[in-house]
């Protein structure tokens, strides 16, 4: 299903950006895997688990925010001659706070991990797809983005503007063989959504309807689906991953 598909994932060293990895290696996809900065546990990581499942991962490195580096980056990529099959926009940071009190620098900050970086790498990747004719864009959303909650004004309208970029680059790409979808996961069980909770204070999140949070690999199922031709006619859509829905 999807063999010998070839992945580019940012924001690959932890959490759901690393149950990507996993999960789409051991489909047998080969990947490159992004990171913001150089490390030996994060190579010896991405080395173990190419070996484990028979493909290749090569470690890419650039700081979302820094569009040259972003471009250098991309460049070495496309030079490998290979084609670039899937795109997976994980990166992003969390931010809460009430938007009085949130400095406008600060609210530009996540919109330019969140939004401008997903965008501007898109356009990178997006020649490619266009001369293959084929490709699968798959873009970070969050709950954030649908439930109305004080203190999510930076986090949650930057995911919002996930979701629409997301419905209209689907619209503008199909005609390329082009599918593009998110993924607007709940709270998930990594160290950004243990971070989240332990900051929230007296208005901590309820896991979800089923008592708990997501598992990072639960997120990265719905990815693997969207990126395979079992979603062929999927397009354009934002997939809610929340357990039965957020408990209030």
């Amino acid at each position: 299903m999807l063999t010998g598909k070839n992945v580019l994932i940012t924001g690959s060293n932890r959490g759901i950006g690393k149950a990507f990895v996993e999960a789409f290696a051991k489909r047998q996809c080969n990947i490159w895997a992004c990171a913001r900065k150089h490390s030996e546990e994060f190579e010896t990581q991405m080395a173990e688990i190419a070996s484990q499942n028979g493909v290749w991962i090569r470690p890419v490195y650039f700081e979302l925010t820094d569009s040259e580096e972003m471009k250098a980056a991309i460049k070495q990529v496309l030079k490998s001659g290979e084609n670039i099959d899937v795109l997976i926009n994980n990166a992003g940071i969390a931010h809460g706070g009430l938007f009085s009190m949130t400095r406008m620098q600060t609210i530009r900050e996540v919109f330019d991990i969140n939004v401008f970086a997903p965008m501007e790498l898109a356009q990178l990747v997006l020649r490619k797809m266009m001369r293959q004719k084929s490709g699968s864009i798959i873009n970070m959303s969050s709950v954030a983005a649908l439930n109305v909650r004080a203190g999510n004004s930076a986090y949650g309208t930057s995911k919002a503007a996930v979701k629409a970029w997301t419905a209209v680059l689907g619209a503008e790409t199909a005609q390329y063989g082009i599918r593009v979808n998110a993924i607007a996961p709940s709270l998930t069980d990594t160290d950004m959504g243990r971070t989240v909770q332990e900051n929230a204070g007296e208005n901590r999140l309820l896991p979800s309807a089923m008592g708990r949070m997501a598992k990072a690999e639960e997120i990265a199922n719905v990815a693997v689906f969207l990126a395979s031709d079992e979603a062929s006619f999927v397009n354009g859509e934002t997939i809610v991953v929340n357990g039965g829905g957020d408990c209030d």
